[in-house]
């Protein structure tokens, strides 16, 4: 959501900010800008791709050593020109890309505007700049970097800024607050990013910044300080990102990629953590919670769109395997609706990018009322694997397509690892079955390959049904959340209307949908809840519904019984999620494709959600 590139150095800035936005494409976004300091600030932007905006820049001066950039995601005011970031203060004194809200715009404007100054755009961010700038021409002997300050601590909301003074040439500043900014530093050259993906080129040498720091980069000098000025200590880490990584590698699009390199995903996420021959599981991670996870009374799972799935499958696992009571709960409802949180309480936080704004603010009003936090994640350095007290790591590597499909198996590799230890840890699963399971688990990469083998088989389906205008998603047990999932990517990158459901449910409302016009995708592998779903699909095909199915290898009743199918290998049900998955995302993958829709980057998508 929205992307931050700046550099200040000793090269031309203008390439390495088209270069990082392009980086940065992937976050989601409707216009693109950057600022060059070349004299003057020489300020560009434009609606639409970044493509756009080069040609818009071309033969125009875009010359000088520093500058920022920005790829932004309509909040305030729609997708145009005058919208765009950067942003520029009424006299020109400063300009500025922003990330986040400011929630009292409207109020910092009426004062302003009793200031005499005026706004050109609907943005939050041009009050901003002009707060700021106000501040800088208030007194004598104000410096930018104290003028930025003093605009924020008057600012409620959210903010991840990169600031350029047109007085103060070889200044460039940096601000955050519950909005990502990571400072890239290099040999004489300096990086302002949302994320890795635009500095990892160049170094790997980087501060992520915490809530409230302002960044000071001055004279080839780097400050780190708070709002009240006070200098805050530097902690140099090292990025846990390849550039390879951020490539197609070959394949078409970056959601291609991600899904193939599945086996490989979940393999990286239980190497060092799985070993057969041994029949043991180590989450380092959660070493030092283990005995209080194992005491708990109650754990409570937070997350949002594909990772509350994967919780609701964690759910399933933990109360069956571990025997402790779970509740999934979705952020954005969790940090309002005033729940009840116990200081014996275990939250544990999924979240890929581990930036998710309602995730966070979840996390810290658990953490208030005393309960145990505890994260899943990808990202190294990411401001959950910050706030939370232990926590596991998908090592999932880098996800550039919007729509989620590497992380979830990742997130649901590591929750039946957390069940089965947990299990083992509590003395509720005997040592056969333990060893049993770990075996399943190892075996699962080998046969994801044999499902990615029937993409054409799955392309020649997603043919037939790319015209739907609904689909229905069904599926019992561990493989309700994988409907939800399934229906989920229909809806984020074809724009089909699709429902999942428990396949239980089904009488109970959605049976009504059915008709010849209707998909009915059913997620049935050969588990305790076969004889039920078998009835599901009987009374779809009474109503002409068409029923595609994803079966286990074999399975010849289903077969007769369904329009098109879909087999995965044989395998434990606990395992299911992770083999059926497959197939749902590659259906979605070949229609969206086929009615002509941006897979990798959906309309009004954005890949990690820093705002409410």
């Amino acid at each position: 959501m929205c992307g931050i590139v700046g550099y200040i150095g000793t090269k031309e800035a203008y390439p390495i900010l088209i270069k990082g936005l392009k980086r940065l494409e992937y976050r989601g976004y409707d216009s693109a800008g950057v600022a060059v300091f070349n004299g003057k600030i020489n300020l560009y932007k434009h609606k639409g791709k970044i493509k756009e905006l080069e040609k818009f820049v071309s033969a125009k001066d875009i010359g000088g050593t520093l500058g920022i950039g920005h790829t932004r995601w309509a909040t305030h005011g729609e997708p145009n020109d005058t919208n765009a970031h950067p942003h520029r203060s009424m006299n020109d004194l400063f300009t500025l890309v922003h990330n986040g809200i400011i929630e009292n715009y409207a109020d910092l404007k009426k004062d302003l505007i009793k200031q005499g100054y005026k706004f050109n755009s609907d943005t939050d961010t041009e009050i901003l700049v002009n707060l700021v700038e106000f501040f800088y021409t208030r007194e004598d002997d104000i410096d930018a970097e104290t003028a930025v300050r003093m605009a924020l601590t008057k600012v409620v909301g959210a903010y991840g800024i990169a600031v350029l003074c047109s007085e103060e040439p070889g200044t460039l500043i940096a601000a955050r607050k519950g909005s990502p900014l990571v400072i890239g530093i290099g040999s004489n050259e300096y990086f302002v990013a949302s994320d890795a993906a635009p500095i990892v080129e160049y170094t790997n040498n980087v501060v992520y910044m915490n809530d409230y720091d302002v960044a000071v980069i001055k004279n080839n000098k780097f400050t780190l300080k708070n709002l009240q000025n006070n200098p805050m200590s530097l902690t140099i880490e090292q990025l846990d990102l390849n550039i390879g990584e951020l490539d197609k590698g070959g394949f078409d699009h970056f959601m291609l990629k991600e899904i193939f390199e599945q086996p490989k995903t979940i393999e990286d996420t239980f190497r060092g953590r799985l070993n057969p021959a041994k029949s043991e599981i180590v989450l380092g991670g959660l070493l030092d919670v283990m005995p209080k996870l194992a005491a708990a009374e109650r754990l409570i799972i937070i997350s949002c769109g594909t990772s509350w799935h994967a919780g609701l499958i964690g759910e399933y696992l933990i109360e069956e395997y571990a025997k402790i009571p779970v509740e999934v709960e979705y952020a954005s409802e969790f940090r309002y609706r005033k729940p009840v949180i116990r200081k014996g309480d275990i939250v544990l936080a999924i979240s890929q990018s581990g930036e998710t704004a309602d995730t966070l603010a979840a996390v810290e009003m658990a953490k208030d009322a005393g309960a145990t936090i505890l994260g899943i994640c990808n990202v190294t350095g990411s401001t959950l694997s910050r706030v939370t007290e232990a926590g596991v790591y998908t090592h999932a590597g880098a996800e550039i397509g919007v729509a989620s499909t590497k992380a979830f198996s990742a997130q649901v590799t590591v929750l039946i690892m957390l069940a089965l230890k947990l299990a083992y840890v509590k003395g509720e699963i005997s040592d056969k079955d333990y060893k049993d399971l770990i075996e399943e688990l190892a075996a699962i990469p080998e046969k994801l390959k044999t499902i990615l083998d029937n993409n054409d088989h799955i392309r020649s389906i997603a043919e037939k049904y790319k015209d739907s205008v609904n689909a229905l998603y069904l599926g019992r047990g561990y493989l309700f959340p994988v409907a939800l999932e399934g229906a989920l990517k229909l809806k984020e990158i074809s724009y089909i209307h699709a429902e999942g459901y428990p396949a239980g449910e089904m009488k109970h409302g959605p049976i009504a949908l059915i008709d010849n016009n209707l998909p009915v995708i059913v997620v049935a592998p050969q588990d305790d809840y076969y004889e039920k779903i078998l009835s599901n699909i009987r009374e779809v095909k009474a109503r002409r519904g068409n029923v595609i199915t994803i079966v286990t290898e074999g399975d010849e009743k289903l077969k007769e019984l369904s329009d098109d199918v879909i087999t995965i290998p044989r395998s434990h049900p606990v395992m299911t999620p992770l083999l059926t998955v497959i197939p749902l995302q590659l259906f979605s993958y070949h229609t969206a494709l086929m009615r002509g829709c941006n897979v990798d980057q959906p309309r009004n998508l954005a890949k990690s959600v820093t705002v409410e």
